[in-house]
């Protein structure tokens, strides 16, 4: 059995200073790497993971029998749940357009709209909203990109374009999941934790939708949408204000988003705006929507009203139940306690754990496969088509799954070697400037491993810790971290790669598409660093208690 080794989070001269800038290498490779050298995401991926190794063998001193199983460990988790959920969102997605469902599906949007500013919010913020509220881990990117490009968005622009629209939703994502885990590792109360990131993610919820619209059209053509846009925006707004407020994390974005959609469908049936808004080279413009049965319009939606089913069916806790307990979880071998995390970013030293969850039934890329599965059934697509659809996806993924196997080994050899923590803990050095650099922290979080989630269990305890010896109230330092963290999530190459596979794109393209979100992951993100400075320092009765 190895003996435990412990992190040291300064291990160069003892100094914050130079470790950081020695713990940043990876992040500056993965950004040369991507934006100047423009290199595809698994390039970029294995070219950081190479100089990690190093940085956390030459460097930290961890020992290369626990880094290698840390990057077993991450590449592992990289396929498994989030690959498997790549690969079954792309089959739904394949199912309903090679059996000809989607022509349908097409028109029956085109009916309500066909303007494209309006496609994109109602598909990609408030449909993908309520798959992410119920499944998240990358499933919302992949359906509503995919759904978009059937509908005539170029492919690069569809992927673009959803992973801007799916920043709002992420903090509640899959059933509330990244506030329960924020709310476990920090031990503040979940309600406090839901309000404050409801509050936060509720301003979000209102910038995000009409911040695609202008990035689509500009500013002056934003106006001509106005009504429906904001329809959807506050109705999304307030709905998940109450619930994150009254009832908690597990149903907020769930219900915001049904309401959203509502309410948006509601105002595009009383008010079209006069000249619709089409894209550059946009070759639907002289297309017109056909008028189909309703027989028609539900056998093309069975494909999708089974994924919700099948999502809300996994998450009802009895079921969820029963399903996990056909799983297993696995210690990893060689890594499992054998690395202690010490103060100060706990505030004891303890063992951490390393435990790699094989809920293979459970898993929401596997209600999404057999969704995939009931509806090339239900249609009557024949089995040999359905498994071929099947090889040709597993085909098309290659390159994609090992860019999110590469990038996650990466995030979480960074994680137990103490690197990400030397970032976190530079961040924390900021004194009064703390709460702007606590949601930047939150940002790199998930910037760095692809998942809210994985950025709360991370930082949550640093920045409660940090608020408490600064004076500050730890809700909303740790509320920060979970909401402003959203706005890394466009630019994980997790996101990015799934993105791509999803709308068919070459893995050469991830390296543009991550140049072109950087720089609105960068606007947005400072935009909430400074709210949430007007929140620590102006409006601080509108923080909820630590007890």
């Amino acid at each position: 059995m190895l003996s435990s080794w412990q992190q040291d989070y300064t291990p160069i001269a003892d100094s914050l200073g130079y470790s950081t800038i020695a713990a940043a290498i990876p992040l500056v490779i993965l950004f040369y790497m991507l934006g100047v050298r423009r290199k595809p995401g698994w390039i970029a991926g294995l070219t950081a993971l190479g100089a990690a190794v190093v940085l956390a063998v030459g460097v930290y001193g961890m020992p290369v029998v626990p880094a290698g199983a840390a990057m077993v460990y991450g590449a592992a988790f990289g396929l498994f749940p989030i690959g498997w959920i790549v690969i079954a969102s792309l089959i739904l997605y394949r199912v309903t357009l090679d059996s000809g469902r989607f022509e349908i599906i097409k028109d029956s949007i085109g009916s309500l709209s066909d303007d494209r500013r309006l496609q994109a919010v109602l598909i990609g913020f408030a449909f993908g909203g309520f798959i992410e509220g119920a499944a998240g881990f990358g499933t919302p990117v992949a359906i509503a990109a995919a759904m978009l490009t059937g509908l005539g968005f170029s492919p690069f622009y569809a992927a673009f374009i959803c992973l801007i629209a799916n920043t709002a939703p992420v903090a509640f994502g899959s059933l509330g999941i990244p506030v329960v885990t924020l709310a476990q590792v920090t031990g503040l109360p979940e309600m406090g934790l839901s309000a404050m990131t409801g509050r936060l993610c509720a301003l979000i919820g209102i910038l995000i939708p009409a911040y695609m619209v202008v990035v689509m059209s500009g500013f002056r053509r934003a106006l001509e949408v106005l009504p429906q846009v904001l329809a959807c925006a506050v109705t999304f707004a307030v709905v998940l204000f109450a619930v994150t407020n009254t009832m908690g994390p597990a149903l907020a974005v769930i219900l915001a988003s049904i309401a959203a959609m509502i309410a948006m469908v509601t105002a595009m049936k009383i008010w079209h705006p006069e000249e619709p808004f089409r894209l550059e080279g946009d070759v639907a413009a002289t297309t017109q929507s056909r008028t189909h049965t309703t027989g028609e319009l539900v056998s093309a939606w069975t494909p999708y009203m089974l994924l919700v089913g099948f999502v809300l069916a996994w998450r009802y806790p009895p079921i969820q139940g029963l399903l996990n307990s056909l799983g297993t979880t696995i210690p990893v071998p060689l890594l499992h306690d054998v690395v202690t995390r010490v103060p100060p970013l706990i505030p004891e030293p303890s063992p951490y754990a390393a435990v790699y969850n094989f809920n293979w039934l459970s898993a929401a890329g596997t209600s999404c496969f057999l969704a995939a599965f009931a509806a090339s059934l239900v249609i009557g697509l024949p089995a040999g088509k359905f498994f071929g659809i099947v090889g040709a996806v597993l085909k098309q993924l290659q390159k994609p799954l090992l860019t999110i196997a590469s990038v996650l080994a990466l995030a979480f050899l960074m994680n137990y070697a103490g690197m990400t923590s030397t970032l976190g803990l530079a961040f924390a050095a900021t004194g009064a400037l703390f709460p702007f650099f606590s949601a930047m922290l939150g940002w790199t979080g998930v910037f760095l491993t692809g998942s809210d989630t994985s950025s709360n269990a991370l930082f949550g305890t640093l920045q409660v810790v940090t608020a408490n010896a600064l004076g500050l109230n730890p809700i909303l330092t740790a509320s920060t971290n979970a909401a402003t963290g959203v706005m890394g999530k466009m630019i994980s190459l997790q996101s990015i790669a799934v993105a791509v596979a999803a709308t068919g794109m070459a893995s050469s393209q991830e390296g543009r598409l991550f140049r072109i979100t950087l720089k609105h992951s960068i606007i947005l993100a400072l935009t909430m660093a400074v709210v949430t400075m007007i929140f620590a320092y102006v409006l601080p009765q509108f923080v909820p208690p630590p007890a």
